[in-house]
């Protein structure tokens, strides 16, 4: 796992690059926000690919647990990937009433 910073806007991104699974469950999230909020970063830029795949089905309910640990912490996070893939309508909308707010979204890209 690596950590590229970035800065804008006052806000300093911790951009997580990797190829492996690095949330698969609420403990690995909450792990993950301590590392990077004792780091001082703001927000974090995780790629789709570094998420469980069940996070993406909305049945199971992760999703919702997942992201309520960074509201709860004050975390911004912005999850990068190609979301087209997904045929589920109900995650389109979440996707969508997310984007709408400034503290989770999903992006095709970030830079």
């Amino acid at each position: 796992m690596e950590i590229i910073t970035h800065h804008s806007q006052d806000l300093k991104t911790a951009e997580i690059i990797g190829d492996e699974l690095l949330i698969v469950n609420p403990e690995d999230t909450l792990q993950l926000i301590v590392d990077i909020y004792y780091q001082g970063f703001d927000r974090i830029v995780i790629h789709e690919k570094n998420i469980t795949s069940d996070f993406f089905d909305l049945k199971t309910k992760l999703a919702g647990e997942i992201l309520q640990k960074f509201i709860n912490y004050k975390m911004s996070l912005i999850i990068v990937g190609d979301f087209n893939k997904y045929s589920s309508d109900s995650l389109k909308d979440f996707i969508y009433e997310s984007n709408k707010g400034n503290r989770i979204n999903f992006l095709s890209s970030f830079s």
